[in-house]
């Protein structure tokens, strides 16, 4: 369906998790969910009513087959989806952990070198499908996990990103720093993408590791073309930067956190749904704290039960 207002792009996976509370190497069933920054944003979005297209790449196998049916369930137009009949869907597994505070910190292994999604490159760009719904967006989003899948990749991104400059869309992007993606290469791709990039959503935990810094002031200096720089704080909330200077700070109210994972992206889409909408910057950011909040007291990579009233 062209006309989706926001197009979210990058790579989804199988997501394995063991049925029973206990150590991986103890597990003998396992429940199969679908995973993915990208992908979590957006099936969250068409649940909130945002008509949502979704870019990517899978395998030609029952994974691929299995994300593509929970997305096309949610509403997410998956035309711009190319499945690849030599490269599998990637896949993550995780380990069940409890952290000192009784919440769940599960521990993430990803089998995704190799994978379908990890052969983008700027060529994908020229797909119809691709091609009109970046043309038709008002929002693409994009997470720093895509530039890090491998070397065409990072191309796609940087190729993706000349693209939506060159037309009406604004580019979001979520800094999603996985380290491991960057071990023994040079992080140049993932700071391009934020450059280019009219909003900017990163943690400030992660703002230390790829800019040592936290501060508003030099993370605004540090990416001048930014439109607005959402610096997050998991338990004092979000820093708004407009204009090179902080203009709000919107406080989160503590839940009772059950597993972290997904937080974030849910943040994302109830940000990106308020500005759809026409919601100013607070009222939006305020959504995406709900949408975290409903992700964060449960045990999937999405929020279940979405806050009534959204």
């Amino acid at each position: 369906m062209p006309g989706s207002k926001v197009v979210c792009v990058g790579e989804a996976m199988a997501v394995l998790t063991p049925t029973e509370d206990v150590p991986l190497a103890e597990a003998a069933t396992f429940t199969r969910t679908v995973g993915g920054a990208e992908l979590n944003v957006a099936l969250t979005l068409a649940r909130l009513g945002v008509p949502t297209a979704w870019l990517s790449r899978l395998g030609d196998d029952g994974f691929g087959e299995h994300v593509l049916a929970v997305a096309r369930a949610h509403g997410v137009d998956t035309a711009g989806v190319e499945v690849d009949a030599q490269r599998p869907t990637g896949l993550y597994v995780k380990a069940p952990a409890v952290a000192a505070d009784g919440s769940r910190r599960s521990r993430m292994h990803y089998y995704r070198s190799g994978s379908a999604a990890a052969a983008l490159t700027p060529g994908f760009l020229r797909h119809g499908a691709v091609a009109e719904r970046l043309r038709d967006a008002e929002v693409v989003h994009v997470s720093g996990i895509t530039p890090g899948l491998s070397d065409g990749a990072a191309a796609f991104c940087a190729a993706l990103a000349a693209t939506v400059a060159a037309g009406p869309a604004r580019l979001c992007v979520d800094l999603n720093h996985r380290p491991l993606l960057w071990a023994g290469r040079s992080d140049a791709p993932l700071r391009d993408l934020l450059d280019a990039a009219d909003d900017v959503l990163l943690g400030a935990d992660e703002a230390r590791v790829v800019f040592g810094t936290d501060d508003p002031a030099r993370l605004a200096a540090l990416l001048p073309r930014a439109r607005r720089i959402l610096l997050k704080d998991e338990e004092r909330g979000v820093v708004v930067v407009e204009g090179g200077a902080v203009t709000h700070h919107v406080a989160v109210q503590p839940v009772e956190v059950v597993e972290p994972v997904g937080a974030g992206d849910a943040f994302a889409a109830g940000y990106l749904a308020g500005t759809v909408r026409g919601l100013d910057v607070v009222p939006a950011v305020e959504l995406g704290h709900r949408c975290a909040a409903a992700a964060l007291v449960v045990r999937e990579d999405r929020p279940v039960d979405l806050p009534a009233g959204l």
